[in-house]
């Protein structure tokens, strides 16, 4: 067993999230913490929490099956909101329950499966941009290509209704704004939940080839409860395309900004048009590079007293992790703050590790490459059509990066 000396008068937590108002570089306040051990942190919202930002420790906390994440929708959870974040969903399970209900999605989310897609990413990315050089530039990437693109095809994963698809993508603002009241999501919520049951019921009649009526069958034959079907559901929309479209956003900021050319910038732009071969590799570091998640992950609680890189903590306390900070920690990547299309070893944790693994990554990845590939190849001469202090970042939200990229060719 090991004995964790003793730390002393303990210290007043730090604020947290670490806000910045704009740009794509991790915050300030991380840099210090990648030479300390987890420290104590107070979110606007909930318990006070422990914060991982170390590579090592994160990747430690997202595979301990001693921390829960189901414990959270029973407790005060750490948060930003002032509604806690409820139940349903795999993001709300631990192991047995969840390996059980994440198998039932997992064999349509494969390398092999999601390969099988490119053609399809290829015709969606290149109408979009057909539509784009129909008009001619300027044209702001977010709206043009980064919402349409993810969102159009997990919508046609899923099964939902191509008239539905601006009521997805408002849920999703909703969701994943810092600055809507209680109220407000409730009411949305209502609204788009019952917009859900009634694509449910839709596939019970008539059943398809689509995830909505993978999972009604699965509810239909009791493996899943009708909670667990909505839940479910909602998480493959939300999770299926803002993330992807908010990165599609943060990494042609990254290749156009004139500030950005410490850490890539309109050089790598052009590596990426004369080599389309490397477009695999500068999406891997590129999804390190970019701190996309402002630092706000789910809570887990410790079901038991858990040492975790040099302090003890205690069962009943919550630790969040900043997956961001782990992938700028120089023990796991030298040199963190420069894009390397060669570097080494240590695999980014964008997605996760573990068990909630992001279940989409391989289609995020696909995605990510095909816009990329088709950008650099349609778009010749592309670059900012405004100044770079006239890009409007988002600030104090979920996620980070610009509300608006407008470009021209």
């Amino acid at each position: 067993m090991t004995v964790l000396p003793d730390a002393g008068p303990v210290p007043e937590p730090l604020a947290y999230p670490f806000w910045t108002t704009e740009g794509l570089g991790l915050p300030d306040g991380y840099r210090p913490l990648h030479d300390r051990p987890p420290v104590r942190v107070r979110l606007p919202y909930g318990d006070e929490a422990w914060l991982a930002t170390r590579y090592e420790d994160v990747r430690a906390v997202l595979s301990d099956p001693r921390f829960s994440l189901a414990e959270a929708v029973r407790r005060d959870q750490p948060r930003i909101n002032p509604m806690p974040r409820a139940g349903g969903g795999l993001i709300a399970l631990d192991a047995p329950r969840h390996t059980m209900l994440r198998t039932l999605l997992a064999k349509e989310f494969t390398a092999r499966r999601i390969e099988l897609l490119r053609d399809h990413v290829h015709e969606i990315a290149d109408g979009l941009l057909d539509r784009m050089v129909d008009v001619g530039p300027p044209a702001d990437l977010v709206q043009e290509l980064a919402f349409p693109l993810p969102m159009t095809l997990i919508c046609a994963l899923t099964g939902v209704p191509e008239v539905d698809q601006p009521a997805v993508r408002a849920w999703a603002d909703i969701v994943c704004s810092g600055n809507v009241t209680p109220r407000a999501v409730q009411r949305h919520a209502e609204e788009f939940f019952g917009r859900m049951h009634g694509w449910i019921e839709a596939r019970r009649r008539a059943p398809a080839d689509d995830l909505i009526t993978l999972l009604v069958r699965a509810c239909d034959d009791g493996i899943l409860t009708s909670d667990e079907l909505t839940g479910l559901l909602n998480e493959l929309l939300i999770g299926g395309f803002v993330t992807t479209t908010n990165q599609i956003a943060n990494f042609f900021a990254i290749l156009l900004l004139p500030g950005s050319t410490a850490a890539g910038g309109p050089d790598l732009l052009e590596t990426l048009r004369a080599r389309p071969e490397v477009i695999p590799r500068a999406v891997e570091e590129l999804l390190r590079y970019v701190p996309l998640l402002n630092g706000l992950t789910l809570p887990r609680y410790a079901t038991q007293d858990v040492e975790l890189g040099g302090v003890l903590v205690r069962s009943g306390e919550p630790v969040v992790v900043s997956q961001a900070a782990a992938n700028h920690d120089p023990a796991a990547f030298p040199s963190p703050q420069h894009i390397l299309l060669d570097r080494p070893g240590t695999p980014h944790i964008s997605f996760g590790h573990g068990i909630h693994y992001c279940l989409g990554a391989h289609l995020a990845r696909l995605e990510l490459q095909v816009t990329l590939e088709r950008v650099t190849a349609r778009l010749p001469g592309l670059r900012l059509a405004v100044p770079e202090s006239e890009v409007d970042w988002r600030s104090k939200e979920f996620f980070s990066g610009p509300r608006s990229l407008p470009v021209a060719w």
